[in-house]
């Protein structure tokens, strides 16, 4: 498994972080490490998981951005 971590600057809130785990809790091929404020640090089995992962993170309305991204686009409405 490869470790990647990745930014995602509009989960501030443990709303946003919640609704993040939910998205992604059902993935097979990830084990989530750190679910904090703005990273997620997870491992994946290989890339094709962690095209999904974002995907799913994406699709919850949080943009995945590199780090030091602090544009605030949060489509949730719950931070930013």
């Amino acid at each position: 498994m490869k470790n990647v971590e990745l930014s995602i600057p509009d989960m501030q809130s443990a709303h946003c972080q919640s609704r993040v785990n939910g998205a992604i809790k059902d993935i097979d091929g990830i084990k989530v490490e750190k679910l904090e404020a703005g990273k997620l640090s997870v491992s994946v089995e290989n890339d094709e998981v962690k095209e999904e992962l974002v995907e799913a993170i994406e699709k919850a309305g949080y943009k995945v951005g590199g780090d030091g991204d602090k544009a605030s686009s949060c489509s949730t409405g719950c931070c930013g």
